[in-house]
């Protein structure tokens, strides 16, 4: 009773052809997400410092650097992965909000293909972790074996 709670609140399964797109969705963004997070993880307390962003309290910088990576584990199992991306939205938010609020950077820099700073990554991939709440992960996941 208390599953069917849950499940009720969580997309349709995506079946077919389009499930292997999500897959490989699910594969690649997964597996940039783990990247990212591992330099967080690796000093979980302290990363935003290092990176040279303004300085967090310390318990919130641990639930990004869990969030980023143990969501990207998660999108690429496809396990809990609304709630995964739910995590990694909340901090891509974060991240966005420091872009506009505090460094004031563009949507794209310009030239695009010089160096400097820009907010185009993290609104992608707030975009697409907004994707994976709305649309789930596909038959082809562990959320469909425990709840499809």
């Amino acid at each position: 009773m208390q599953l069917d709670f849950i499940t009720q609140f969580l997309p349709p399964y995506v079946s077919g052809f389009p499930a292997f797109g999500i897959l490989i969705l699910r594969l690649i963004w997964g597996s940039a997400m783990v990247l990212y997070g591992w330099t967080k993880v690796k000093n979980p307390f302290n990363w935003m410092k290092e990176e040279g962003m303004p300085e967090f309290p310390s318990i919130l910088q641990l639930l990004g650097a869990l969030a980023v990576f143990g969501g990207g584990i998660a999108i690429i199992a496809g396990f809990m992965t609304p709630l995964a991306a739910l995590g990694i939205a909340v901090s891509m938010g974060i991240a966005l909000s420091i872009h506009w609020t505090v460094f004031h950077d563009p949507f794209v820099k310009y030239p695009p293909n010089q160096p400097g700073p820009s907010y185009d990554v993290p609104f992608i991939y707030f975009a697409i972790a907004l994707m994976f709440i709305f649309l789930g992960p596909g038959k082809l996941s562990i959320d469909y074996l425990l709840f499809g």
